[in-house]
């Protein structure tokens, strides 16, 4: 049976099922095997592998009980990207590469109501007065949801997948990512309350990355993440506070941003403040959230390189604060960061930590950086494949007053 005609099956299987069953009483367990049935009935007599049986049956239920063909891509774990533009462009990511889905869904009307169901889902709506919604599967997928008119292929949806296990250390150093002497280190600087920014481009793991260092944090502080959809992981902390924004209603009203949250954050006694991700106004309230008593804050921004974190910053600030001088926002900055973790996807997909740098202070109008670990490739890397690691530089570490206040006494 071809994909076409699978498709076509699917559709009039649940026609006859919207129409012939009680839907509103029918109970899942009922309903699945209802539909199996008449899936089994309608295929008598011609060639179809049960494989592809299962498929059709899953798909009609999905599409009446939950997110119709969707479900059936989500359920596959190699998949950690899923993009659909408009209802007949699917593709994946699966294994770093990129595919197109020989699939589509029944129209657009189904995906605009597949997207209703998620948003709603996490308490969120999404139409035509706020047709972009940021938000997340039962779990803990990263969501993005556009409608027409602004899309203008059709709803497109991007879904990035997590794995359903907390990232750790030990998982990073398994990976490549980081040596075990390099976590040992990190380690050590989350312990002393060393304020920590995580950067890079677009899917090179920053919060991937986020989720493992915090593992780092002691299990008798009191932590609140901050995020625009919760995606965090973090386990052992009992003390444990998670929010996420909010968007604003189709009247315009009840609009909750990470500005807010980190403002009311302070009010909460926090030990340590953990956001998701800067990337607008809320910069300076958390820069000031680290120089006020709130060290060991952990964050992650989009940049491409760690000076370019560092313009990021002054950017953000800059832009939503009048009169505010550039110096006075570097100081904030110098004074304000510790360490700045710096990660990349590179050419043969992998991804990889680049930097770890330490923001040495402030000095003739630019902010100093110290790199201390440095990612250098070795003879085996070719065009097709990155080889090399982190290697220690020259560089002794400059700021190490919050490891003597620790009780640590390691030379880093």
């Amino acid at each position: 049976m071809t994909a076409e005609q699978e498709q076509k099956l699917v559709a009039e299987i649940k026609d006859y099922v919207t129409a012939n069953l009680p839907l509103s009483t029918i109970e899942d367990d009922e309903l699945m095997r209802k539909i199996e049935d008449i899936t089994a009935s309608r295929i008598a007599g011609q060639y179809c592998p049960i494989s592809q049986q299962v498929s059709i049956s899953e798909q009609v239920y999905n599409s009446i009980r939950g997110f119709g063909l969707l479900d059936s891509i989500i359920k596959d774990e190699t998949i950690t990207e899923v993009m659909i533009n408009g209802p007949d462009h699917i593709f994946i990511e699966q294994n770093g590469k990129l595919f197109k889905l020989d699939k589509k869904f029944e129209s657009q009307r189904q995906l605009e109501s597949i997207i209703q169901r998620i948003v709603g889902l996490a308490g969120r709506e999404v139409n035509q007065a706020n047709p972009i919604c940021d938000t997340r599967l039962p779990d803990g997928s990263r969501v993005n949801a556009v409608l027409p008119p602004i899309a203008l292929c059709g709803p497109t949806l991007t879904i990035r997948r997590f794995s359903k296990t907390p990232m750790t250390m030990e998982r990073l150093i398994r990976y490549g990512s980081i040596t075990p002497e390099i976590a040992d280190v990190l380690k050590l600087l989350v312990k002393a309350k060393y304020n920590i920014f995580i950067s890079g481009g677009t899917g090179s793991g920053k919060t991937t990355f986020l989720n493992a260092l915090s593992n780092f944090i002691p299990k008798d502080e009191r932590v609140i993440t901050i995020e625009d959809s919760a995606e965090l992981q973090i386990t052992g902390i009992e003390n444990l506070v998670s929010m996420e924004t909010r968007n604003a209603n189709a009247s315009g009203a009840g609009q909750i941003t990470i500005k807010d949250l980190i403002k009311s954050s302070l009010r909460m006694r926090p030990e340590r403040i953990i956001v998701g991700e800067v990337r607008g106004g809320e910069a300076l309230d958390m820069l000031q959230a680290m120089n006020t008593g709130h060290d060991g804050s952990l964050s992650t921004g989009h940049a491409n390189s760690t000076k370019d974190m560092l313009s990021r910053l002054e950017t953000m600030v800059l832009q939503n604060t009048e009169g505010l001088p550039l110096e006075a926002v570097r100081q904030q900055i110098a004074s304000a960061v510790d360490i700045i973790i710096h990660l990349s996807r590179l050419r043969d997909r992998s991804r990889k930590t680049m930097e770890i740098t330490e923001v040495a202070g402030y000095e003739n109008g630019q902010i100093v950086l110290n790199p201390l670990y440095v990612f250098e490739e070795d003879e085996r890397s070719t065009t097709e494949k990155v080889s090399g690691s982190l290697r220690r530089t020259n560089n002794e570490m400059i700021n190490t007053i919050k490891l003597q206040m620790a009780g640590i006494s390691v030379k880093i």
